[in-house]
């Protein structure tokens, strides 16, 4: 899938995030990325053939942002497409797959945890 088609399918699981959590997301950033860097599986103690990262929240979440809190770069979330798109069989289930870890990323944002998240 070409690049600029990717980052619009991003854009809309941004846009239909429920206006109760759009309102808190502040100071962040989403972007796309081809693929995770080595940096990224050293960070999670993990190698780069052990299993695929389709995104990654890096950033201070929401619950722990206290009233001092600003005046520092915005966190990141980062989706990684060529994961993504090596698990999925067309662009449907690539629209999906992206809904899901848009979703995702969003809830380590709001500090939730993989198994608070259902995931393991």
């Amino acid at each position: 899938m070409e690049r600029a088609r990717f980052e619009l399918l991003v854009e809309e699981s941004l846009r239909k995030i429920p206006r109760r959590f759009k309102r808190l997301l502040a100071n962040i950033a989403v972007v796309v990325e081809t693929e995770p860097s080595p940096e990224v599986y050293r960070q999670l103690g993990a190698s780069p053939g052990a299993g695929l990262i389709l995104g990654l929240y890096h950033g201070v979440p929401f619950p722990h942002r206290g009233p001092y809190y600003g005046n520092t770069p915005p966190d990141v979330i980062s989706i990684y497409q060529i994961p993504i798109e090596t698990i999925c069989y067309g662009e449907e289930e690539i629209k999906d797959k992206v809904r899901e870890v848009v979703i995702h990323e969003i809830g380590h944002y709001f500090g939730l945890s993989d198994e608070e998240m259902g995931n393991r």
